[in-house]
């Protein structure tokens, strides 16, 4: 995994390098551009503070970077595969479905198979990445309409519908001048959305969390309609922490929080915030700690509830038995983030 990397100077000398011994197992992301390449990139070299760095390409794509097209970093021996990325790049807005790959002459589930072979993610999970990305990016602009074009839906409706899904209200119904600010930050694991004010931080959750719509909706009723687009210094305080902490440097999170839930709760989040990188809990193990040891239950019902993922981290509650189990976020980011722990142990072991 990508967290198994070597640091992120000698990974910026093998590009500058153009060392071939990283071809396939490292992949560079520049911020200035939005392009990510392969370290033999014959392209003229960022900066380093330009640079994130990641395992994977289908890492680089979830963290919304779009191939080069000179060293083409998704380029693969496979026909099939090659045939759908030259037409994901071609039409990276296109809303694609199964009905296209099999009108390309392709099996649904062959393809499915080999891009999560080759990326750790399916042609439409790439494809809608691709999308979501255009679509955010212009809308932050105040464009409706372009970016429902950038988005590549069919009409303003189908547009507002879609992110209505994603986001729990239609583009139309963001306040202006708000006093909460949406937006999102790509991560190596998948576009974020966070939502803050010009003091705290009140939500962040990955894009694909099915829980997300409805606490967007929640937390629009409790600020009385007043969220809306863009950013605040605490955005940008949120986005430097976690490429921080996924760069392997940091796992502390200085940021200032609101929290939306019950007494109980509350205390239940402040209890996982309490446990250190590296380490995990069961729900049992958190229930004594509060001083309510029959209330498991509802110590797992105030961990699903938590919506400051990574920062309130309730990825680092277990099972009993210590297996992993449900995440909002999905299981495959849960697993990645406990190997995480890893890294951190070896640092202050």
């Amino acid at each position: 995994m990508f967290f198994d990397l070597p640091d992120d100077t000698t990974l910026y000398a093998a590009l500058l390098a153009r060392d071939a011994s990283y071809d396939g197992r490292a992949y560079v992301g520049v911020r200035s551009t939005g392009v990510f390449c392969r370290l033999t990139c014959a392209a003229r070299k960022p900066k380093q503070e330009n640079c994130v760095f990641f395992e994977d390409a289908g890492a680089c794509i979830a963290a919304g970077f779009r191939p080069c097209k000179r060293c083409q970093p998704l380029a693969q021996p496979d026909p099939a595969i090659r045939a759908l990325v030259d037409a994901l790049d071609q039409q990276p807005t296109r809303r694609w479905s199964e009905t296209d790959i099999t009108a390309m002459g392709h099996d649904p589930s062959t393809i499915r198979r080999a891009f999560k072979r080759s990326f750790g993610m399916t042609f439409l999970e790439m494809a809608r990445q691709r999308r979501l990305t255009h679509g955010f990016t212009t809308l932050k602009s105040g464009k409706v309409i372009d970016a429902q074009l950038d988005a590549g839906f069919d009409s303003p409706s189908a547009f507002r519908a879609a992110f209505a899904k994603l986001m729990g209200i239609a583009p139309g119904s963001f306040a202006k001048d708000a006093l909460l600010l949406a937006d999102h930050i790509n991560t190596p694991m998948g576009s974020m959305i966070v939502v803050c004010d010009q003091r705290s931080l009140h939500l962040l959750e990955f894009a694909d969390r099915k829980a997300l719509p409805t606490e967007l909706q929640r937390l629009r009723k409790a600020a009385k309609g007043q969220i809306g687009i863009g950013r605040s210094v605490i955005t940008d305080q949120v986005e430097t922490a976690l490429q921080r902490y996924f760069g392997g440097g940091c796992d502390r999170f200085d940021i200032p929080l609101t929290l939306h839930g019950s007494p109980f709760t509350k205390d239940v989040w402040t209890a996982l915030r309490n446990i250190p990188a590296g380490t995990t809990r069961s729900y049992s193990d958190l229930a004594r700690i509060l001083g309510a040891p029959q209330a498991t239950r509802a110590v797992a019902r105030a961990n699903g509830a938590n919506q400051i993922a990574l920062i309130i981290p309730c990825h680092r509650v277990l099972g009993a038995d210590g297996s992993l189990t449900g995440y909002g976020g999905g299981l495959w980011r849960k697993r990645q983030l406990i190997d995480l722990k890893k890294h951190y142990q070896r640092n202050t072991a």
